[in-house]
């Protein structure tokens, strides 16, 4: 038997989440205010994180896998800092930070996320 596929906040082009046989797995996220600098920009994501595994029906203590995408390693310092302040204690996720070029020159940080239901 199949199991449903349930997707939040979809467009023609993405969903924000996709829920499958108890994963949840979290497109990209960036920060609205792309003014902030890293650390700025970093807590809007992970608040963006928090609120959109609430309404998959989860929180960020079931986090499984982080994937952190910054435009320049440069920033590496700073993003784990405010990271390591979200991170549930005693459940800190599989996770890989590498740098590329973001979509836009003004994005810092991008981050996806797997959690458990």
């Amino acid at each position: 038997m199949s199991q449903p596929i349930t997707r939040l906040d979809q467009n023609a082009r993405r969903s924000r989440a996709v829920i499958h046989n108890g994963t949840v797995y979290l497109a990209g996220h960036t920060a609205d205010d792309r003014a902030q600098d890293v650390a700025g920009q970093t807590r809007q994501v992970l608040a963006k994180i928090d609120e959109m595994l609430a309404a998959a029906g989860t929180d960020k203590s079931k986090a499984l896998n982080v994937t952190i995408w910054l435009s320049t390693m440069k920033d590496f310092q700073a993003m784990n800092e405010v990271y390591d302040a979200w991170i549930f204690p005693g459940h800190a996720p599989a996770r890989c930070c590498g740098a590329v070029e973001l979509a836009a020159p003004d994005i810092r940080v991008e981050i996806m996320v797997t959690a458990a239901l």
